[in-house]
């Protein structure tokens, strides 16, 4: 039986996970957490085999919080189960030591596919990012190769931008001021060779993997 700890700070969400789990025998939810704090606390405590978690969380570092878990818990298996979508996080995700992605729009049945294939050691990404990774020849001009060059605040600065928020928005959002903001805008235009706000938009959400 396989150790489950949910870390995502909507109670219905937490709820539904449990719902989801109580009756299958290969699992057992052994914590939850609501932020950051709590779930590094209760990781180190409980030592579970998998954490299910939402990326944005409060006092949670996106990304970085999950390259800092995986460092200190190496044998843990990480499922991002997440707002944000798969073309913002997905590949980021895999890259920085998640098991697999899951988006908070994908099915019941999706969701504890991934589970599965995860708790057996493997990787789950949905089937059309897969088929993706496997089967294109990565130029360096394709759009994955530009978004991979990304760092982790840029992916996060681009996927605020996407959702529509205004700079002063995005400075409050990871606490840095409003002329750095527009120097990562500056820098993801030159990255993803666009022209334009609307273009480096349209770009995030239409990203092709491959």
């Amino acid at each position: 039986m396989k150790k489950i700890f949910i870390a995502d700070h909507h109670p219905v969400v937490r709820k539904g996970i449990s719902c989801m789990l109580k009756k299958n025998d290969n699992y057992d939810i052994v914590g939850k957490a609501t932020n950051g704090n709590e779930l590094y606390k209760n990781l180190r405590e409980l030592k579970p085999d998998i954490l299910i978690m939402e990326i944005d969380m409060p006092h949670i570092n996106g990304i970085n919080a999950l390259r800092s878990i995986k460092t200190e818990f190496p044998d843990m298996r990480v499922l991002i189960f997440s707002v944000h979508p798969e073309e913002i996080y997905a590949l980021r995700s895999i890259k920085s030591g998640a098991a697999g992605y899951v988006p908070k729009t994908a099915s019941t049945k999706q969701f504890l596919k991934a589970l599965k294939q995860i708790a057996k050691g493997g990787i789950f990404l949905n089937e059309e990012l897969t088929s993706t990774f496997t089967s294109r020849n990565v130029g360096e001009t394709s759009a994955i190769s530009r978004y991979k060059k990304l760092s982790s605040r840029e992916i996060e600065v681009l996927n605020l931008l996407s959702s529509g928020k205004r700079n002063k928005d995005i400075a409050n959002a990871l606490n840095i001021n409003e002329k750095t903001v527009s120097t990562y805008k500056t820098r993801l235009l030159k990255k993803l060779k666009v022209d334009n706000l609307a273009d480096l938009i349209h770009q995030s959400r239409m990203f092709q993997f491959g």
